[in-house]
Order: structure tokens, then C-alpha cells, then sequence
């Protein structure tokens, strides 16, 4: 299969301005977006990276969301439409996937968290069903291409960090990118398997905010490969609700109307963003649905056993680290956590993340800061800080990446 997958690139005009890191290269970002986004999610702090501190930024976005239609790469319509199809994927230029490839799926099993969940389910053979299967080798070969391309081993050593959903595919990049040289986790997700088991990654704002949960408590994720999950208002609604909450208490729900307006006015604004995800098998470790694409790819391309089990083992390998004589470490990780995150608490990391990575072989250096401030998109704005948390955050990177931290 052919894929066109859309990359943005910033920079200093005058090459010479980009800075030398703490191991003598030129020093290089690579940035992903998280939940259903594209690089318009991460571009404010790219161009703070290239205009404030001279780095060298890609911005990467997942393969099937770049709006190659358009030069705005605004997505148009809402992502459910008014005769009942919805919004997909655009993985080669000028390929449509069509009404007759999917069944549209209403799902209410996770209604407290979700709402009602909308999935485009791809039936069996064809052209929907095979890019559902294949997506997450194309990430992982345009990836690591457009790495090549745009940051050269011999000249740079590369940063990366993924917003949420990215972190893990940032995980398992910063192994197969020979010269990145560490990630700057900020409200970054971990490797899919510190995950597994755990509604969301592991974030529960029951330590936050006295929040309980009760409705998928210990539960499972075990999404089928061939289930693209579209999006709608109500996924800004289930951060909003824990956000009002952390910040005001229960007194936010005194203003639930007022709250109900901000996120269907927020939302009109989301919609052009593509708001379509697939990368739960990847990022909660559903080792079951990646072996099933793996096997769905492999028969497609008439592989025997031994390529067919090697596949496999690439597709389940993206949840973990990979170890093992003659493969690149872990680079040094510096966790960074937001005050009010929704989904990403100081005791999560103490007792799950942190314990996961110390235990790999070999351990990678780690440290972990929690900001006084911000929330999970932490470029939010909030009260006396019109970008959020985000100016002082790309400064512990820049400090980092100068300072020596990732050597």
C-alpha cells in the first residue's frame, strides 16, 4: 500500500541560529499531537520552539489526518453527518473511503466517561478494513523517514514529545530513530503496556479531586483494529467536567449551563481539526487487535509463517520497549505533569510509570515535575497566563536539551 502522511517543519531562517545541544549537535524537535488532533494541535508551541529558542521542529500528525484537500488543512462539515455517515481518513491523496466500506456503530458501554461513543466499524476486505489493519507500520516507516530526512544523524540529535495519545508512539519511536536522544514528556502517555488495564493510562482524579469512579473501574480496553472512534462535543465535555471540578470544587456544577455552552462553542471550533482516533491498540497495549492486524496485513501480502510471526511481533512490539543485544536503549525521559490534569497524576507516575521505567534493561534516566498550573492540554489558557503553562514548560527543554540533562 502507497500512504501520504503530512509533516509541517519550522525553523530559523539563518540555519546557524539553531542551537548546539549538551552533546555537541545541532539540537532538533520532533513533536506529536495527541487524542484526534493533526499538527494544528502542536503547532503554537513548534513556532514558540523555532521563534523564542532557534530550534528546528517537526511537527508530525498521524497518517490519515492531514486534509490534503485543502490548503488550510481545515477538515469541513462536522464529523457525524446529516445522513448518518461520518468523517474518515484520508491515507492517499485522492482516495475515498466510501459509505458501503463501514457500519456505524453506537456504542453506550462507557456512557458515564463517553457518552455514547460513535465507531465507523470497517467490514472485512476492504480498502477501510486493510488501512485499519496496516496504519501502524506506515507511522512507524514515515516516521522514522521523515526523521532521516529532515534531522541527519551525523548533524543533529533529536528531541521528541507526544501530547497524550502521542507519548507512546514518541515511546516507541525514540528506539527506532537512531538519533533521538531523549523525550521531553510533557502530559506524555507511556509505553502502551504500563497502560494496559487501566481506564485511560492510569489517571485517576479520584487522588485529585476526590472524584470517584465507578462505572469501567479496572477495565479493559479491548478495541478492535477495524473501529475508527469519531469523535463529538462530548469528548471535550468528559476534560471539561474533571477540569471545572479540580479547579472550582463542586461548585462548578452551580454553573453547569454556562459550562454546557463554553464546550458547544469550543467544539464548533474543534471540528476542523479531524477528531477520528484509532491508536487505542497501541496505546493501552491491545496485543490482541494488533496480532489480528498484523496476521489481516500479512494475508494481504501472501506471507508465509515465519514472515507472518515476525510481523506479528513488530505490530506487538510498539507497546513496549524493545530489548535485547544490539538494540538502542531507552533515552533519558523528563516527565512533566500539569497541576489540574485530567489524566495524568503525580501518584500515577510514583506508583506505576516511574517503578516501569527504573525496571527496564537498562533503566533509562528519569525525573518528574509537576507545574504549579495548567491543565492536560497545557497550553490552555487560564488566568494570568494567556498560552498556559506552555512558555515555561519549552523552557525546561531548551534548559534540558543545553544543560546537559539528556547525556
Amino acid at each position: 500500500m502507497e500512504w501520504d502522511i503530512g509533516m509541517m517543519v519550522y525553523e530559523p531562517e539563518d540555519s546557524k541560529r539553531i542551537p548546539v545541544g549538551a552533546d555537541g549537535k545541532k539540537a532538533g524537535f520532533f513533536l506529536l499531537h495527541g487524542g484526534s488532533g493533526d499538527f494544528k494541535g502542536i503547532e503554537r508551541h513548534a513556532k514558540l520552539l523555532a521563534t523564542k529558542f532557534g530550534y528546528k521542529v517537526m511537527a508530525g500528525t498521524f497518517p490519515g489526518r492531514f486534509y490534503f484537500p485543502d490548503a488550510s488543512r481545515d477538515w469541513p462539515g462536522d464529523t457525524i453527518h446529516a445522513d448518518g455517515t461520518v468523517r474518515t481518513p484520508i491515507w492517499k491523496q485522492g482516495e475515498v473511503i466510501t459509505a458501503d466500506e463501514y457500519d456505524v456503530v453506537r456504542d453506550k458501554s462507557m456512557r458515564n466517561r463517553y457518552g455514547t461513543r460513535t465507531l465507523a466499524r470497517a467490514k472485512p476486505e476492504t480498502n477501510f478494513y486493510y488501512r485499519m489493519a496496516a496504519w501502524p507500520a506506515a507511522f512507524e516507516e514515515g516516521m522514522i523517514e521523515a526523521s532521516r530526512r529532515h534531522f541527519p544523524a551525523t548533524e543533529f540529535s533529536l528531541y521528541g514529545q507526544g501530547h497524550s495519545t502521542g507519548g507512546p508512539f514518541v515511546c516507541m519511536l525514540s528506539q527506532r530513530i537512531p538519533n533521538m536522544a531523549g523525550v521531553c514528556a510533557t502530559e506524555h502517555s507511556p509505553f502502551g503496556y504500563l497502560s494496559m488495564g487501566r481506564d485511560e493510562w492510569g489517571g485517576d482524579m479520584g487522588k485529585i479531586t476526590g472524584y470517584e469512579k465507578v462505572e469501567n473501574k479496572g477495565h479493559v480496553r479491548t478495541d478492535p483494529f477495524n473501529e475508527l472512534y469519531i469523535r463529538t462535543w462530548r469528548d471535550l465535555a468528559r476534560y471539561q467536567g474533571p477540569e471545572a471540578l479540580g479547579q472550582e470544587g463542586p461548585a462548578a456544577l452551580m454553573r453547569l449551563p454556562a459550562i454546557i455552552e463554553d464546550i458547544l462553542e469550543a467544539w464548533e471550533k474543534a471540528k476542523p481539526r479531524p477528531q477520528f482516533k484509532a491508536e487505542y491498540v497501541v496505546t493501552h497495549a491491545i496485543t490482541g487487535s494488533l496480532t489480528e492486524a498484523a496476521k489481516v496485513s500479512a494475508a494481504r501480502l501472501k506471507m508465509n509463517r515465519d514472515e507472518t510471526d515476525a510481523l506479528v511481533q513488530r505490530f506487538v512490539g510498539y507497546t513496549r520497549e524493545l530489548s535485547g543485544p544490539n538494540v538502542k536503549p531507552v533515552p533519558p525521559f523528563l516527565f512533566e505533569i500539569s497541576k489540574d490534569s485530567r489524566d495524568h497524576s503525580s501518584e500515577v507516575y510514583e506508583e506505576v510509570i516511574m517503578p516501569g521505567f527504573r525496571a527496564m534493561s537498562p533503566a533509562p534516566k528519569i525525573a518528574l515535575t509537576r507545574f504549579g498550573a495548567g491543565v492536560h492540554s497545557f497550553w490552555k489558557a487560564e488566568k494570568d497566563l494567556p498560552v498556559g503553562i506552555a512558555p515555561s514548560v519549552l523552557r525546561t527543554w531548551n534548559d534540558a536539551v543545553l544543560g546537559g540533562y539528556f547525556v
